[in-house]
């Protein structure tokens, strides 16, 4: 028997062989399974150090970037942070746009409806009896032949006028400054 044979028997395990009655051999440059299996587990000593003793392998995407779940947390919140930077300015530029088109469209609304109203007033001044009773109103024109009168309340009067505002600025009789000057002065 050969050297593995020999193995395998002293294991508690048969020699395997083929149908044509040899037994199998693998290629000169495949590793055995045991050897991979040590492999694998064999990993440098200073690694396994600053993981420490009792801490497991990284698996998955912490072996392939190198990186611990605190740190891929912190790069996810980095990357987070940055893609809400560069999309606040636009985001602030499409709002404040989207708020001056509305104002634009109620202004806009707003002079239609005073266009409405001025082109209405054109139509009703093309009107010669219109334009007439505005002559007198305003104007206080007459036609040829009339007797204009013309009736001043005492209101109407300059000096009507001023009784007036003054009574309006000074309810209690004097202003509020005189008021304040008598108390002082007694």
């Amino acid at each position: 028997m050969d050297q593995r044979g020999r193995e395998r028997t002293r294991r508690g395990r048969r020699t395997e062989r083929r149908a044509d009655g040899q037994s199998p051999r693998r290629a000169a440059g495949s590793p055995s399974a045991e050897s991979r299996r040590r492999r694998v587990r064999r990993e440098p000593v200073k690694s396994r150090l600053r993981r420490g003793l009792g801490a497991k392998q990284p698996g998955g995407a912490a072996r392939v970037l190198g990186m611990s779940t605190t740190r891929r947390a912190a790069v996810l919140a980095i990357v987070v942070c940055a893609l809400a930077f560069t999309l606040a300015v636009p985001l602030r530029t499409y709002l404040s746009q989207r708020a001056e088109i509305s104002q634009q469209e109620q202004q806009q609304a707003h002079l239609r409806d005073e266009v409405a109203r001025l082109q209405a007033r054109q139509a009703a001044l093309n009107d010669p009896a219109q334009v007439e009773a505005e002559a007198r109103r305003r104007l206080q024109y007459v036609m040829p032949g009339e007797t204009p009168y013309l009736v001043q309340l005492p209101e109407d009067t300059p000096q009507g006028q001023q009784q007036r505002a003054r009574q309006q600025a000074e309810p209690g009789g004097a202003a509020w400054y005189e008021q304040l000057w008598s108390t002082v002065g007694h």
